[in-house]
C-alpha cells in the first residue's frame, strides 16, 4: 500500500525512510534544523517527489516523514532558533487521521532560499499531477474522440466498442491503455468518462455478469471501492483487452508513474550524483527508546486533537471554527494589527 505521500510518522525506521518503487529524491538540504520539534538539533531534509524525511545527524533515530498529501499550507514564518536565532523558517501545517501537525524548518545557511523554493516547487508539481494517482469521474480528459495526454503518458492501446455496464441499458465507448491509467468514455458524450489510474486498482479479472462475460475492474477502497464492468465482443477481444491491462498493471506496479516533475534551479554541482544516498547509520537507531505519545504532543497544532467546533457567524452569515480567546474576525483578517 502507497502510504508515504498519504501520511505523517515519526522516528521512522530505516526501511520506511529508503525510497520506495517509483520514489526518488529531488533535492537534499544538509544543514536543517527541525525548529518546533528538535530545536538546537542539526538535521538533513530530503525532499522526494512524495514526502518530505527529515533525520537528526546526531541521532538519526530522530526522524519525520511527512507525506505531500497529507499538507493543508506551507507558508513563512519568524521564529527563534537556537542555531540561527531570529530568522525566517518554513512553516507546514499538515493533517493525519484528523489530527493536525505543524512542521517548522530553519535552514542554516544563510543567504540561500533553496528551501523554501525546493519544498513549494515540488508541493505544486505534487499538487498538479494528481490525474497520475487519483481516481476521476466525468473531467474534462477528452476533446474531440482523443485523450488528453499527460506529460509522462504513452498511449498502448484504442480499443473501440467497450459497452460499459453500469446501467441497465449499458452504454457504448471506448477504451484508452495508457502506461498509468485506463480511462473510458462514451462516444455520445465525452464528458460521461472515468480515468482510473493503475495505482487505484484492487483487481482487474474476467467473469460471469447478467451481460455475459465482462471484464470486472475493482478500485480500491481509497479511492472509493467502485466495481466497473465493461462487454467487449468478440469473447478473444476480451480475453486479449484482460491480458493487455493486466500485464500494463503488472509493469506499473514494478516501477509505479507518479508523474511528478521538478527540477532543483540552484543545486551545488558538489551534490550531483549523490542525491539518493540516504547517509544513515542503521547501527545507532533504536526503535524502542522513543515514547511516540510526547512526540505526537511536540507537533500537534494548537496541542489538540481536534478541530473546533462549529458556530454561526452573524458578521458572515455563515458556520465557521470557533475562534480562539481574545480573537476576533477583524484582527483575523487585519494585515496591520490596529
Amino acid at each position: 500500500m502507497l502510504w508515504e505521500d498519504r501520511d505523517v510518522r515519526f522516528d521512522i525506521t530505516p526501511q520506511q525512510m529508503k525510497m520506495r518503487a517509483g520514489e526518488h529524491v529531488i533535492d537534499k538540504l544538509d544543514a536543517i534544523e527541525d525548529t518546533k520539534g528538535n530545536s538546537g538539533d542539526r538535521g538533513r531534509l530530503l525532499i522526494s517527489n512524495l514526502r518530505l524525511i527529515w533525520h537528526s545527524q546526531t541521532t538519526p533515530r530522530v526522524s519525520l516523514s511527512v507525506g505531500f498529501n497529507c499538507i493543508i499550507n506551507i507558508t513563512t514564518k519568524t521564529v527563534n532558533s537556537k542555531l540561527r536565532g531570529l530568522t525566517e523558517a518554513l512553516y507546514i501545517l499538515t493533517k493525519a487521521n484528523n489530527t493536525r501537525f505543524e512542521f517548522i524548518f530553519t535552514n542554516l545557511v544563510p543567504g540561500t532560499p533553496r528551501l523554501f523554493t525546493s519544498v513549494m516547487g515540488v508541493y505544486k508539481a505534487y499538487n498538479s499531477s494528481k490525474m497520475y494517482r487519483e481516481l476521476k469521474l466525468r473531467a474534462a480528459i477528452i476533446q474531440n474522440k482523443q485523450l488528453k495526454i499527460l506529460p509522462q503518458e504513452q498511449i498502448f492501446s484504442k480499443v473501440n466498442g467497450v459497452w460499459n455496464l453500469s446501467s441497465d441499458q449499458g452504454n457504448l465507448g471506448t477504451f484508452f491503455i495508457t502506461n498509468a491509467r485506463l480511462v473510458w468514455f462514451a462516444n455520445m458524450n465525452e464528458l460521461f468518462n472515468i480515468s482510473l489510474p493503475y495505482l487505484q486498482i484492487a483487481s482487474v479479472k474476467v467473469r460471469e455478469s447478467k451481460f455475459g462475460m465482462a471484464l470486472v475492474v475493482e478500485s480500491c477502497e481509497a479511492s472509493g471501492g467502485y466495481v466497473l464492468g465493461f462487454r467487449i465482443d468478440p469473447i478473444e477481444k476480451l480475453h486479449q483487452v484482460h491480458k493487455e491491462i493486466s500485464a500494463l498493471y503488472t509493469v506499473y506496479s514494478q516501477c509505479p508513474v507518479f508523474g511528478i516533475e521538478y527540477v532543483v534551479q540552484d543545486k551545488p554541482p558538489t551534490e550531483e550524483g549523490q542525491m539518493d544516498q540516504l547517509e544513515v547509520d542503521e547501527a545507532e537507531i533504536d526503535e524502542n527508546t522513543t515514547d511516540t505519545a510526547d512526540v505526537l504532543a511536540a507537533y500537534l497544532a494548537d496541542g489538540r486533537h481536534q478541530d473546533r467546533e462549529p458556530v454561526y457567524s452573524t458578521e458572515l452569515g455563515l458556520a465557521i471554527e470557533k475562534l480562539k480567546e481574545g480573537y476576533t474576525l477583524q484582527t483575523l483578517w487585519e494585515v496591520i494589527p490596529s
